[in-house]
């Protein structure tokens, strides 16, 4: 039997939340019933309880050179470009924030559920009309900036317009973000999606001209970024950049990082607390975006919630994130294998027009975190060692009640809860079951783990 002591459990960080992205699918949600439905599983009490909302900046596209061919990657701008003037009526480039108004009904749609305190605006790439392709799916060559020094500014200006309108709406914009995943390539033959590659430097210039139009501006809003795709690489090199420039760090309200590529490395996320969470307290770290990348779990499988589980677990208990974040929460069902089996990395998958939709199995994963952990909560270090199969991830609410999430990969165990705890409630997710409520009453110090399950203990 496992032993499990949360009577003196060391407290660690103090947690912001839990969100998700409405990118790429938000703008193909016309139906009024739709919306509704699917803001409740994501932003009611009832369904995940999230807090942080990721809007998308669209960076729009040209019909004439756009070479992004999935409909759903095609993002619609509030910027109106006009390269040519043959109309005695026209005044000029502005904004028209009717675009992109599905997008935009459905994050007010959210709000209405009473639960979101972050909206954080980012964007993938600066407008088509600033980049030197003309696109904003990347440079033409591999590992290029595809944004000219000439328009960092003119592309921070763009960003807080939007930014002001959204706030002038009452949207409650908390942090703007204006790069993401810089490391990578994006560009060159192929291109899939909105991409803009900057280095390290590149980073740390866009970042400052932003810091400048926010005082110039006396916008009450943080900087959010630089959304690294990785945990190692150059993410330590960006944030060291960061913290050399003091008007960077005066306004950065968190810095983020995506944990890609790392979800069975448990070392890297170790280090990276010990070498830089750790040494950095005044600095909030946030992971802002994950999914389970290459896709190899369908969506109904149990595999696809356990990893959802274990990722969350390990990125709190292990990297120190804040707060956590997924991906996007609906993609398109994906028959990617051939196999009849869909393959969609969202909470939910969806056909492109939305008239038919569904929750994956992953959903639950998040569940099993987002419905009971508050905002406020601290992440508890119990000196527990985990199994190679077994994860336990224990958290203190602020009205003190713990909370231990049981993600086994593995065989059967019991599980004995040292606790000051009287009370508590059981929910279970299996192959076969979805985040039933196993038990509520008394508490008898004993936890049975079925094998392939996760399973929620909340204690008071």
């Amino acid at each position: 039997m496992i032993a499990l002591d949360l009577r003196n459990a060391e407290k660690k960080q103090i947690l912001k939340g839990f969100g998700t992205s409405a990118c790429w699918w938000s703008q193909n949600i016309s139906d009024e019933k739709t919306a509704d439905e699917i803001s409740d599983l994501l932003y009611s009490q009832k369904g995940l309880n999230l807090t942080i909302y990721r809007y998308n900046i669209g960076a729009g596209w040209n019909s004439s050179n756009c070479r992004v061919s999935n409909p759903w990657r095609k993002c619609e701008s509030f910027f109106v470009y006009d390269d040519y003037n043959e109309d005695e009526n026209y005044k000029g480039d502005g904004y028209d924030f009717e675009k992109d108004k599905n997008a935009y009904s459905f994050m007010k749609t959210c709000l209405t559920k009473g639960n979101i305190d972050t909206v954080i605006l980012f964007a993938n790439s600066p407008h088509y009309s600033f980049t030197s392709s003309g696109q904003a799916s990347g440079s033409l060559m591999h590992h290029t900036c595809n944004l000219p020094k000439s328009n960092y500014r003119r592309f921070a200006e763009y960003f807080l317009d939007i930014t002001e309108h959204f706030i002038a709406d009452k949207i409650p914009v908390t942090h703007i973000s204006p790069i993401n995943e810089p490391q990578w390539k994006w560009g060159g033959s192929h291109v899939w999606q909105e991409g803009c590659h900057y280095e390290p430097e590149e980073v740390a210039e866009v970042f400052h001209i932003f810091a400048e139009e926010l005082e110039k501006r006396n916008l009450d809003v943080k900087l959010y970024g630089p959304e690294s795709g990785e945990i190692g690489g150059l993410t330590e090199e960006y944030l060291n950049l960061f913290k050399k420039d003091e008007l960077i760090m005066e306004h950065l309200g968190a810095f983020a990082i995506h944990s890609y590529h790392a979800d069975n490395n448990t070392e890297i996320r170790k280090s990276f607390y010990s070498n830089v969470v750790h040494k950095n307290p005044g600095i909030r770290f946030d992971m802002s975006e994950w999914c389970e990348l290459p896709c190899k779990s369908d969506t109904k499988s149990i595999k696809s919630a356990l990893i959802t589980a274990r990722v969350i677990g390990n990125d709190l208990s292990l990297l120190g994130a804040e707060s956590w974040t997924s991906w996007v929460a609906v993609n398109q069902i994906s028959d990617s294998e051939g196999n009849g089996k869909d393959y969609s990395d969202g909470l939910l998958s969806a056909t492109n027009e939305f008239n038919y939709y569904y929750i994956a199995k992953r959903y639950y994963g998040l569940l099993h975190f987002s419905k009971f952990i508050k905002t406020g909560a601290r992440v508890l270090k119990t000196g527990y060692a985990p199994k190679n199969k077994l994860n336990i991830y224990t958290f203190m609410n602020p009205n003190k009640e713990k909370i231990a999430v049981i993600v086994n990969e593995g065989k059967a165990e019991d599980i004995e809860i040292l606790t000051d705890a009287t009370h508590c409630e059981i929910y279970a997710t299996t192959a076969k079951k979805d985040f039933c409520r196993d038990f509520i009453g008394n508490f008898n110090g004993k936890i049975h783990s079925r094998s392939a399950s996760i399973t929620t203990v909340v204690l008071w």
